[in-house]
């Protein structure tokens, strides 16, 4: 049982989240695919597997030089599963869970399926096509973005809302209302937007990187 208090749990899981957005951006330029899973060791134990060599370590993704071996594995053909602590539970897996999507392939059907089954579960996609990095919850994409840096504190917002499913923690965060239309908010922060549909709940996000320096 985890000794940490539950806001250092959050923490811990908001440094995690924000460390695997970083790994994703530099695949993404890289020009390379990915698929990182954060899920509970137990509950995804019995929805993978894998035929490569497994690290078993006590380390995690925060610790100095995780990244990089976290991001070196994310390459391998195969999915990485870590933990929402930062715990690397396997590379180079094989989903067992997957959701047909027409039109796209097999990571998306991993990432789909694997959220279906476990619905604390975040997948981190990274297209090879496209370069777009997409982020799957409760087998839907909720977020989707490039590889441009975005505000810092708008990306902490961004953060919290994927780790805690909140969407008021973005629409409540200072961010300048740009534009309404229909079933969309559209914010303006910085240099960037931040295009969030809501009907009801929040059905899909998308924030894309301004790829100019903001002009003040």
């Amino acid at each position: 049982m985890s000794s940490q208090t539950p806001i250092e749990l959050r923490g811990q899981e908001e440094m995690v989240m924000n460390a695997v957005l970083s790994i994703a951006k530099s695949i993404s330029r890289s020009g390379e695919g990915s698929l990182i899973i954060i899920a509970e060791r137990r509950d995804v134990d019995g929805l993978y597997e894998t035929h490569y060599p497994q690290i078993t370590s006590n380390s995690v993704l925060t610790e100095q030089g995780m990244n990089v071996v976290v991001e070196k594995l994310a390459t391998i053909d195969g999915s990485v599963i870590i933990t929402p602590t930062g715990e690397l539970v396997a590379f180079g897996a094989r989903v067992l869970k997957s959701t047909t999507l027409p039109g796209y392939g097999t990571r998306h059907a991993a990432a789909a399926g694997i959220t279906s089954s476990l619905p604390q579960a975040t997948a981190i996609l990274i297209s090879e096509e496209s370069s777009l990095i997409k982020i799957f919850q409760k087998g839907n994409i909720v977020i989707e973005m490039d590889s441009a840096e975005v505000n810092p504190n708008a990306m902490e917002k961004v953060i919290a809302f994927l780790t805690r499913n909140d969407m008021a923690l973005i629409v409540a965060t200072g961010l300048s209302l740009a534009v309404q239309v229909p079933y969309y908010y559209i914010f303006l922060v910085g240099g960037s937007y931040l295009i969030v549909k809501a009907i009801f709940e929040v059905a899909s996000s998308v924030l894309m990187g301004s790829t100019e320096k903001d002009k003040a």
